[in-house]
C-alpha cells in the first residue's frame, strides 16, 4: 500500500512574531521601532507549510496548545495551508512563542517554551507512513528515524545550533537512519573542526548518502556519497527582508527535488530559489512561495541553469498563498476571508 503521505515533519510549532524594517537591535534601556510586524506558525510549521505549497502532502506531528495561540496555529495549518494533523495532539498550556528580530540581513530571537510530552518513539503520535521525513538531530534517540528508514522512508536531517559550543560527534550518530543531511555551513564546520564549508561536507560525505551544506549568499554545496558528485549551486541574489526560516524553504524545495527524481544539480538549484523567494518576505512559514510565485519569477528570468522549471511548474493556474499579518485573527476575521 502506498503512503498516504509525501512528507511527515514531527516537533514543536512556535508562534513566531516577527519585527522587521529594525534600524538598530535594543539596548539596554532602550526603545527601537519597526516599520513591519507577522505573525504566523513557526518552527516544524516552516518547512511543512513551505512543502504543502509545493503539493506535497504533508503531515505535522505536533502538541498544540489549547490556548488562542494554538487555535490560530491550528486553523492557519490544517484550514489554510491543508496540513494532516492527525499525528497531531492538542494539550492544556500556553504555546510556545518565539519573538524574531530581522536585522541587517539575518535575525535574532527569543522564545519561550515548555518540552514538548513526547512518547517513547520521540513523537507525540503515531508514526505514519511516508515517503520522506524531516529530523532534526539532537544527542537523545529517537527511536522513529530508525523505524522509518526500515519502512522505506527517506529521512531529510538538519541540526540546531549548540548552544554549549561543544559540538560533539554523538549528536550525528542518527544520520546513519538517514538519506540526507543538511546543515548551513557553519554547523557543518564546527562539526568536522574543517576549515571551510566544502572540506566539512566532504568530511560529512562518509556519513549519509546526500550532503548538503547551506552558504546563505554563497549560495549551497552538495556532495553525492555514492558516486563522489559534487555540486556548487550559487543563491539567486534578492533583496532580504527577513530571513526567518529560509534553510527550511530550502529543505522543502530540496526533498521536492528528491521525491520528483531530479538529478542533484537541480535539486540544490531549485532549493536556493525557493529559499531566496521566501526571504523578500514576512515571516518563516508564510514567506514560503507557491508555484504561483515560482512561475512568475521564471516568466522574467533568461537564466538557463532553471530551464528544468518548465518540466516542474505543475500546469493550471495556481492559487495565490497568504503571508503573514501583524496581528493574529479572531475565528470569524479568518473565515471572513475563505
Amino acid at each position: 500500500m502506498a503512503p498516504t503521505l509525501d512528507l511527515f515533519v514531527p516537533g514543536v510549532v512556535y508562534l513566531d512574531i516577527i519585527f522587521t524594517g529594525l534600524r538598530d537591535l535594543p539596548r539596554p534601556g532602550t526603545e527601537v521601532w519597526a516599520t513591519g510586524m507577522g505573525s504566523c506558525p513557526g518552527g516544524v510549521a516552516n518547512l511543512a507549510v513551505a512543502a504543502a505549497r509545493l503539493g506535497l502532502r504533508t503531515g505535522l506531528g505536533t502538541a498544540l496548545a489549547t490556548d488562542a495561540y494554538g487555535d490560530f496555529c491550528a486553523r492557519t495549518l490544517c484550514g489554510q495551508e491543508n496540513i494532516d494533523l492527525s499525528a497531531s495532539t492538542r494539550v492544556d498550556g500556553h504555546s510556545p512563542v518565539t519573538v524574531s528580530l530581522a536585522y541587517d540581513r539575518d535575525r535574532s530571537m527569543v522564545t519561550h517554551a515548555h518540552p514538548p510530552p513526547l512518547n517513547a518513539s520521540g513523537l507525540v503520535g503515531p508514526l505514519p507512513a511516508a515517503r520522506a521525513a524531516s529530523v532534526s538531530l539532537t544527542k537523545d534517540d529517537l527511536p522513529w528515524v530508525r523505524q522509518a528508514r526500515q519502512a522505506g522512508t527517506l529521512v531529510f536531517a538538519d541540526v540546531g545550533w549548540d548552544d554549549t559550543d561543544a559540538w560533539p560527534a554523538e549528536a550525528l550518530a542518527m544520520l546513519s537512519d538517514c538519506h540526507a543531511f543538511l546543515p548551513n555551513s557553519v554547523e557543518a564546520m564546527r562539526y568536522t573542526r574543517a576549515s571551510s564549508p566544502e572540506e566539512a561536507a566532504r568530511r560529512l560525505a562518509g556519513l549519509v548518502p546526500i550532503v548538503v551544506v547551506t552558504c546563505g549568499s554563497d549560495g549551497a554545496i552538495a556532495i553525492d556519497s555514492a558516486t563522489g558528485e559534487l555540486v556548487h549551486a550559487p543563491a539567486v541574489p534578492v533583496e532580504a527582508l527577513d530571513p526567518t526560516g529560509a534553510g527550511d524553504v530550502f529543505m522543502a524545495g530540496f526533498i521536492l527535488g528528491t521525491l520528483a527524481g531530479r538529478p542533484l544539480e537541480e535539486r540544490l538549484a531549485f532549493a536556493n530559489l525557493i529559499a531566496s523567494l521566501s526571504v523578500q518576505q514576512f515571516g518563516g512559514s508564510l514567506s514560503a512561495p507557491g508555484w504561483g510565485d515560482i512561475a512568475d519569477w521564471w516568466r522574467c528570468s533568461d537564466d538557463p541553469r532553471y530551464a528544468f522549471l518548465d518540466d516542474l511548474i505543475p500546469d493550471g493556474e495556481q492559487r495565490a498563498v497568504r503571508r503573514a499579518t501583524a496581528t493574529i485573527a479572531r475565528l470569524s476575521d479568518a473565515q471572513a476571508h475563505d
